[in-house]
Parts: C-alpha cells; structure tokens; sequence
C-alpha cells in the first residue's frame, strides 16, 4: 500500500518497525500519466473481455447440454422466451464469476503471498492515508451508508433526465423469469456484481493505479474506468451516472485500506436503485 503523496511504501518486516518513506519519484505527469492510464484500460478490458468471452462460451454450450440441442453442427431450433431470458441472466452471473476467479487468480500469480494485501482483503501495513491522519471510521461509514442511497438516486434520475433516458418507475422482471431465476438475478446484482467488480476495479486496479498516481489520481482514474466498463450502445447516460458512485468507492477504498466496505457500499446503491424502480411495483 502507498501513503498519501503516492510514493511506494514497502510493507513492515514481522517484527520491524516502518521503514522511512521514499519520496514520490514513481508519481507521474503528462505522458507517463497517460501511458499508465491506458495500461490500466487495457488491463481491465482485456479482464472483462475474456471473462464475457469465456461466459457465452460456458452458457452456450451447458445451456444446450441441458436443453438438448446440439452443440455442433444440426439445425438449432428457435428458443422460447423464457430459455432466453434464462439465458442472458446465465452469462451476466457466469461473467462475474470467471471475472473474479480471473482477477484473484492473475494476483495469486503475479503477487504470491501477498495478493490479499493487493486486493485490500486485508488491513494494510501501514495505513494508505498517511501517519496522524484519520482513516474511515465505522461512525463515518455508517453515515455515508445513510445518506448515500438518496444522493444516488438524485444523480441517477437527474442524469437519465438529462440524457432523456428517464428511469423508469413501477416496473416489473422479465415475466420471463421464474422464481428461482428472479432469486438468482437478485443474488448477481447484490452479490456478485459488487464483488467481482470492487476486485477488479478498487482491489487490482487501484493498487496497480496508486504506483503511478496520487490517492485523489488513483481515485479518479479507477472511477473514469468503472463508468466507461459500463458505456453501452444507448450512450454516455449509464457511465455518467455512475460517476459519483465511482468516486465514493474510491475514497472508501482508500480512506478504509480495505476493499470490504466498498462493496458493501456498492451492494448498497444496487439495492437502493431496486427498491427506487420495482418498489411499488411489489408494495
């Protein structure tokens, strides 16, 4: 973990005490800058695009084990609606399983030992924030979890209005969904969704951001990837949307050393927006 100016800051021996803190010259500017933010692009597309790829890959072959249709070769008779829409959730869960099995598997190889305290699973040695500064206390959290719900869903509604791309309200599942596979879409969108995406995100990414940038540098430039990750063909209105979200995932991260509270934060604005667009709807 790094302290507060960015410089690299090895961990303490067992027993020892805290080496001195070097000085900053591994924070970049201008073109090293860009050179390191293209590799943080690259690496998390590169995650992302052979987790989707390996996911259609999984779904489409168990997917036509289970119904029996042939995997090779035959002509492939038309699926029902339901088969479908079973479908489309299979590869977003299957997607976020290889993603975070991808990520905690580069970070086993590249880190060894230490790949909990890459990832932020563990506190780190010493604090991230710097010595004598405060770091997040659970006061303070529990704060943020109580406003937070609010100040999101007024930036996302607002930025969908902007965008006209207005959020819909009294809306319902794809009837297509059964029970089960409904249980299993809420479970991808609270469960694995914020953990495989804060691993990737706030755990590799931030850590391999703050040996090039300043804490403020590193925050924004994981939160300028997090909303491009999510860019689709309708445009800019989702990634815009998701910037605030971003940033204060990225403070938490820091400010806390650790990649648990920003996943329950995550976790946390998903189960907000829920309630926001399927509330009535089930009330």
């Amino acid at each position: 973990m790094k302290p507060d100016d960015g410089a690299p800051m090895p961990e303490v021996p067992a027993g020892g005490s805290a080496p001195a803190r070097p000085r900053p010259s591994r924070v970049r500017t201008g073109l090293g800058a860009a050179a390191a933010l293209v590799g943080l692009a690259f690496a998390a597309f590169l995650a992302l695009a052979v987790a989707t790829l390996l996911a259609l890959v999984i779904v489409r072959v168990g997917g036509d084990w289970i119904d029996g249709v042939a995997v090779l070769g035959g002509d492939r008779p038309r699926l029902h609606p339901r088969q479908l829409a079973l479908r489309e959730l299979s590869v977003d869960v299957v997607r976020q399983l290889v993603l975070a099995l991808l990520v905690v598997g580069a970070v086993r190889w590249r880190d060894g030992a230490a790949w909990r305290r890459t990832l932020a699973l563990v506190p780190p040695v010493p604090p991230p924030w710097g010595p004598g500064a405060p770091g997040l206390s659970v006061r303070r959290f529990a704060v943020i979890l109580l406003v937070w719900p609010v100040l999101h869903i007024t930036w996302v509604t607002g930025s969908a209005e902007l965008f006209r791309m207005p959020i819909g309200r009294h809306t319902a599942l794809s009837p297509g969904l059964t029970p089960a596979a409904a249980a299993l879409w809420f479970a991808y969108v609270l469960v694995l969704a914020p953990v495989a995406e804060e691993l990737l995100m706030r755990g590799v990414l931030f850590a391999r951001a703050r040996e090039a940038f300043t804490a403020p540098g590193a925050i924004l430039a994981t939160a300028l990837l997090f909303a491009g990750a999510h860019l689709t063909p309708a445009g800019f209105a989702r990634p815009v949307s998701l910037i605030p979200l971003a940033l204060i995932l990225g403070w938490v991260r820091w400010r806390s050393g650790r990649l648990w509270p920003g996943i329950l934060l995550h976790a946390w604005s998903n189960l907000a927006m829920i309630a926001y667009v399927l509330g009535p709807a089930v009330g």
